[in-house]
């Protein structure tokens, strides 16, 4: 009689895809997720396809062809700025950068505060605590106070934008996954692993991150939102980088050269609507990715 032996690592593939095919179940019971999902799809499709449905020389102030603040026309259907660009191209066009910016942001944060709490959370001592006092303090400063006063100093630049939002925003994530690793520590599993004889790398690569992943999952979608909150708010105050796009710098410019006074709703409503129905999108994904991952909380989503 032949009998099969299966390696540890298709054994692992195998229970990761069936991980998988469960939760991508239990989320598509989710109506609300759906729904930002289909959304969100939907926004970073016109992101990418931006450059195809319309030339970037429609960005150039040079090679404008409407007049100031014209309202919505067959020619520009969400009107023109004050130098006449078209409202449409500047939306599609600015989704790109708040998109990469809010997403670049979060990968960063993510990254650091993943690192510091599994870290943190395992080795303890004197190096648990003082991440901890660490990421304590940089909770309880103003984020948006401390972002201001960063670019004031760093000067004005993408990177520095994403710099400075990574740097205000990763603490929240550290407490978040040390909480967890530390749940994940008191677990049979890992006492085997240690009787074992393995490292502190072995135990933290293969055995406490695969399981704080989820959590840092649900964590990064409600954390992009924040980031292009954030970045829409700094360049809305004249503080993003002033050679580029984005949704914050139309309503910057917008606000600028009066275009509440001047009553051109057209000019502040889609980049405005443009972000609140991302942060909508990521808020709904990210809700149902907690129920997903929190089974008491499926009742409360529909």
């Amino acid at each position: 009689m032949t009998t099969t032996t299966v390696s540890p690592g298709a054994l692992r593939r195998a229970r990761r895809r069936q991980s998988f095919a469960r939760s991508w179940a239990a989320y598509r019971s989710q109506r609300t997720g759906m729904i930002g999902l289909v959304l969100l799809g939907a926004i970073v499709v016109l992101a990418i396809s931006a450059p195809i449905l319309i030339d970037e020389s429609a960005l150039s102030v040079t090679q404008a062809t409407g007049g100031r603040m014209e309202p919505p026309s067959a020619a520009f259907p969400l009107g023109t700025d004050e130098t006449g660009r078209s409202v449409l191209a500047l939306t599609l066009w600015g989704s790109r950068l708040s998109l990469l910016i809010g997403l670049t942001a979060t990968v960063v944060a993510i990254l650091i505060g993943t690192a510091v709490g599994v870290t943190s959370g395992h080795v303890g001592g004197w190096y648990g605590w003082i991440a901890l006092r660490v990421s304590d303090w940089f909770m309880v400063l103003p984020s948006l106070v401390v972002a201001i006063a960063l670019l004031a100093v760093l000067g004005r630049s993408m990177a520095t934008t994403i710099t400075v939002i990574a740097l205000v925003s990763w603490s929240g994530t550290t407490r978040l996954v040390r909480a967890q690793t530390l749940t994940v520590q008191s677990r049979p599993f890992l006492e085997r692993a240690k009787a074992l004889g393995a490292g502190h790398w072995h135990l933290m690569s293969k055995h406490i991150l695969p399981n704080v992943l989820p959590l840092v999952l649900a964590s990064a979608t409600l954390l992009v939102p924040s980031a292009i909150l954030m970045e829409s708010s700094l360049a809305w105050l004249g503080l993003g980088d002033p050679s580029v796009v984005s949704w914050g710098s139309i309503l910057n410019r917008a606000s600028d050269n009066g275009a509440v006074s001047a009553h051109a709703w057209w000019y502040l409503l889609p980049p405005g609507l443009a972000i609140l129905l991302v942060v909508l999108a990521f808020m709904m994904c990210g809700r149902a990715l907690e129920a997903v991952f929190n089974p008491r909380l499926r009742g409360e989503q529909s």
